[in-house]
């Protein structure tokens, strides 16, 4: 979890739960009669599946989102810096992790941060064994990788 998020994490919040409010009760399931305020239905009151979901690319790209770039506050997955992700089986049903990535210019200042912070996050997944972060500058970086949404964050139309 970055810095940023700590801070704004509210501390009530209890991850894997589902809980529900006076100001926002959920619909019930199958249209059954609400209990009054704040009453929390059985099936409501599972618990979520663990963040340690199943291992594969989707899960990775979705932890480089929290890798920012410093100068341009927008994750690294959203401004198309990461190129690849590949997975490959390892010791005690473990994964090693390979990211290959770019910088948006050769001389990016940010550059060994985000590698650092890229290889931390991934580090940090339940079932990774290894992560190798590998910067290449072929094919170079272009605005045209960049989502949707990191061009609405920059002002890009």
């Amino acid at each position: 979890m970055s810095e940023y998020e700590a801070m704004h994490r509210d501390k009530t919040e209890e991850p894997g739960l589902v809980s529900l409010d006076n100001t926002n009760p959920a619909p019930a399931a199958n249209d059954a009669p609400h209990d009054g305020p704040g009453a929390i239905h059985a099936e409501l009151n599972e618990e979520m599946p663990p963040r340690s979901a199943p291992l594969c690319e989707d899960r990775i790209r979705d932890e480089l989102k929290k890798v920012i770039d410093p100068e341009l506050f927008v994750n690294i997955v959203d401004l198309g810096l990461v190129y690849e992700v590949d997975l490959v089986p390892a010791e005690d049903g473990k994964v090693d992790v390979n990211v290959v990535m770019t910088l948006t210019s050769p001389m990016c200042p940010a550059g060994p941060q985000l590698i650092g912070n890229s290889q931390a996050v991934v580090e940090a997944i339940d079932g990774v064994a290894a992560v190798n972060v590998k910067v290449v500058m072929d094919p170079p970086w272009t605005q045209d990788r960049m989502t949707d949404d990191a061009r609405d964050q920059l002002g890009i139309f």
